[in-house]
């Protein structure tokens, strides 16, 4: 019998993801993303939070080599940094430690933290500026790749496979459930449309992410990233922080 810390990254169950705790934590993290994507739309005119745009034009700019490299080099981002998602606990895991399930998502508010520090300094040139431009690539690379580190830190740690940074999915299962829904019965239909309720919720907070955003950043421009930034903060206190012990009692109450 091994006595080491588990490696399986997954810490919430289906039921404990469609609880009152961390059901709003989820969505949180969904309006944080929605902020993002919204922010590369009008600093960029490019979408950031998800992969199937960014594949788009390195296809639409074949021939133009020096495009489809940038573009290339948003999508390794968000890659590197879904993979980098992994590391903090596969390092503790290996040490014999307990895995630390919200160090990538503190991670990825600090690093929301500082691109909106660094753009409050134009580090990535004034805003609205031409699209396409090297420091253009360079702030989407940097959003993609926290906004990969997010979605793949989420996307282990609950069984549901919840998913924050892109649309697609929730959409899909969305229809999957609400259909199931309508052939099922008793728990299983419950179930069901539980689910389809999750991801119907995600589509309307990454909406409300982006409305949100959008009269920040034409105040603040970039350092409006502090917003999603202080959301993605909020969120990981309440899932991940302990909670006083008579709720945690009541939670553990088979009753």
């Amino acid at each position: 019998m091994s006595s080491q810390p588990s490696a399986s990254p997954t810490v919430f169950s289906a039921d404990e993801v469609l609880s009152r705790r961390h059901f709003p934590s989820y969505m949180m993290l969904v309006v944080a993303a929605g902020a993002v994507n919204v922010t590369g739309l009008i600093d960029c005119r490019r979408y950031v939070t998800h992969v199937s745009g960014t594949v788009t034009r390195i296809g639409y700019d074949f021939g133009k080599w020096t495009l489809m490299l940038e573009y290339f080099l948003v999508l390794t981002a968000f890659v590197l940094g879904a993979a980098s998602s992994i590391l903090p606990n596969q390092v503790r895991v290996l040490r014999g430690q307990r895995p630390r399930h919200a160090v990538s998502l503190v991670a990825v508010a600090a690093l929301l933290t500082a691109i909106a520090i660094g753009g409050h300094f134009n580090v990535f040139g004034t805003t609205g500026g031409r699209t396409e431009e090297p420091v253009d690539f360079a702030l989407m690379a940097a959003l993609a790749f926290t906004m990969g580190l997010m979605n793949s830190a989420v996307a282990a740690n609950n069984a549901l496979s919840v998913r924050t940074t892109h649309m697609t999915g929730p959409a899909s299962d969305f229809g999957v459930h609400l259909g199931l829904a309508l052939f099922l019965s008793g728990e299983q239909r419950r179930q069901s449309l539980r689910v389809a309720a999750l991801r119907g919720t995600t589509l309307l907070a990454f909406a409300l992410g982006a409305a949100l955003m959008v009269p920040v950043f034409r105040r603040f421009h970039l350092a409006g990233l502090l917003m999603p930034s202080t959301i993605v903060l909020l969120a990981t206190a309440r899932s991940f922080l302990p909670q006083r012990a008579p709720e945690v009692l009541a939670a553990e109450d088979p009753a």
